[in-house]
């Protein structure tokens, strides 16, 4: 598997983390339905159990309710962090990029400012040219025999 860097890990562990938070919601949800079914049964029967038991079962039934709402909500936006970590992935290559091809025209402005680094810069070319030369040379007569 090939290397991440910090920003995927970070994209990849909120990506996994929204994905945790929605099934924890959509459980809380499925569980505050529940609730909410028992509570109107309860209440439908109040002949058996008393008022206070059946407000108390509504009382619960609401918090988790509200509860499972946060989760949907916090899930929500853990999903959405995780979107801004790819973009800003995609923003920190370019400028990573910008800046390595800003070098690179230092380096050669440098190069052909300078009489010594020219100097040398010219020696190597010159020495790349004869091996390339020599290479093709080479290449020819062993065409030829």
């Amino acid at each position: 598997m090939a290397t991440q860097t910090p920003t995927q890990r970070s994209a990849a562990a909120k990506r996994a983390a929204a994905t945790r938070k929605r099934n924890a919601a959509k459980r809380s949800a499925t569980s505050t339905r529940a609730n909410a079914r028992r509570t109107r049964s309860s209440a439908s029967v109040s002949v058996r159990t008393s008022a206070r038991t059946t407000g108390r079962s509504a009382r619960t039934t609401g918090r988790q309710a509200a509860q499972t709402v946060t989760h949907s909500a916090d899930a929500a936006s853990t999903e959405l962090g995780a979107v801004a970590t790819s973009a800003q992935r995609v923003v920190l290559t370019a400028v990573g990029a910008i800046a390595s091809a800003g070098d690179s025209i230092k380096r050669t402005a440098q190069t052909y400012t300078d009489p010594g680094r020219l100097s040398r810069q010219l020696d190597r070319f010159e020495r790349r040219g004869a091996r390339l030369f020599d290479r093709g040379r080479r290449q020819v007569r062993r065409r030829t025999r």
